[in-house]
């Protein structure tokens, strides 16, 4: 890979991870987004300013027009430095790149800047307590009126909505469509009367995830991205953004969490037991073939060529990321069971164990991802 590009990301973390910055190595990611929410901010600000946001993005909008190979590179040296968790993924990540696909000039103009700079954060509005993997049975309804879009509707298991200041959300604008015909794509700010965020309240302790209820919200009548009655093929694309570069740095903390998982299995003694030494390798191994088929999905991705590659990866991560947290319970032993502190302080490899149980239900549950496989790739007929 690009080995000029590697040394001036890794020197620019090298430099800026200190002074301010230097408490701020480790913090966020699942689970632990609450910690060093306003100093992680900051830190978004300055990549921004540096450059460093939004690699992907055209030159015309911000980005760097990065190759893949060189976003891939960043992700893996972010992650090699312990860089705090970003504030921005769902605004770099997802929305940005549906809006310079599908957005007017102006839409451009306005929200992309923003994102950019770390100015505006992003949740994403599509799960409802009916709609969550069937996301056509979307009910959150949207009307015209008065030159705006009035939405009233509950969505569920958003993200840092409590933090965002804009969501893209997904309605139904055209009364008596069903299924995936009649929905638009909004964008939709947060801070405003008939928005109402209420956090749920994890195994971790932690709230990261909401519930979100519009009650007569507004947004301008502007604010649709794409066509009004085409939001089903815009949000498709969204979810299509999901599966990236960033893809090999989540290894790399994977990796960091198989060594704590093995170094407690050393310090408690487990490691003496031949069975779970049995486990610990088939992890590792399972971790190595996890890398060779990111590389391979990646591979299909510059070729211009994303298929069910990413099904595969999402299922295959968020499986064995989840048995992980079973293997530390195990390598722990009695003290899986006692808090670090109280009330309810849990260990890293604690909060690994009940964080992951979420792994194979959001982004796609494995459910879903084995139906997309099974009928895409293998070409199985429709349960």
């Amino acid at each position: 890979m690009d080995s000029a590009f590697r040394a001036e990301v890794r020197a620019w973390l090298e430099a800026n991870l200190t002074g301010e910055f230097a408490g701020a190595r480790g913090l966020g990611g699942p689970g632990r987004e609450h910690e060093g929410f306003a100093l992680r901010r900051a830190w978004e600000r300055r990549l921004g300013e540096a450059g460093w946001t939004c690699l992907g993005w055209p030159k015309a909008y911000g980005g760097r027009d990065a190759t893949l190979e060189q976003q891939v590179v960043f992700h893996e040296e972010y992650a090699r430095a312990n860089a705090p968790h970003r504030v921005g993924d769902i605004g770099e990540g997802l929305i940005g790149p549906t809006i310079i696909d599908f957005g007017t000039e102006e839409q451009r103009r306005r929200f992309l800047p923003p994102i950019r700079y770390g100015d505006e954060l992003w949740c994403q509005g599509y799960s409802e307590p009916e709609a969550g993997s069937d996301l056509a049975n979307v009910q959150t309804r949207a009307e015209p009126r008065g030159g705006e879009w009035v939405i009233t509707g509950q969505k569920v298991w958003t993200s840092l909505a409590h933090l965002a200041d804009w969501c893209f959300v997904l309605c139904r604008t055209e009364a008596g469509s069903k299924r995936h015909h009649g929905l638009s794509y909004l964008l939709v700010p947060m801070r405003q009367p008939g928005v109402e965020v209420r956090p749920i309240v994890q195994l971790t302790g932690t709230g990261e995830f909401n519930e979100v209820f519009f009650d007569g919200a507004r947004t301008d009548a502007a604010c649709v991205l794409g066509a009004p009655g085409d939001g089903w093929r815009v949000a498709l694309a969204t979810l299509g953004y999901e599966r990236g570069a960033s893809t090999l740095g989540r290894q790399i903390g994977f990796r960091r969490e198989f060594e704590q998982v093995v170094a407690a299995a050393r310090r408690t003694g487990a490691a003496a037991d031949p069975v779970l030494r049995d486990r610990l390798v088939q992890s590792w191994i399972e971790l190595e073939i996890m890398r060779l088929n990111a590389l391979r999905t990646l591979s299909s991705l510059a070729a211009g060529e994303p298929g069910p590659e990413a099904s595969i990866t999402k299922l295959y991560w968020s499986e064995w990321h989840r048995r992980l947290g079973e293997l530390a319970m195990a390598a722990l032993g009695d003290e899986a069971l006692i808090a670090e502190a109280g009330p309810y302080e849990l260990s890293d490899l604690q909060r690994l164990y009940l964080f992951s149980r979420a792994d194979t239900i959001y982004a796609g549950s494995s459910e879903i991802q084995r139906n997309i496989i099974a009928e895409r790739t293998l070409g199985l007929p429709r349960a």
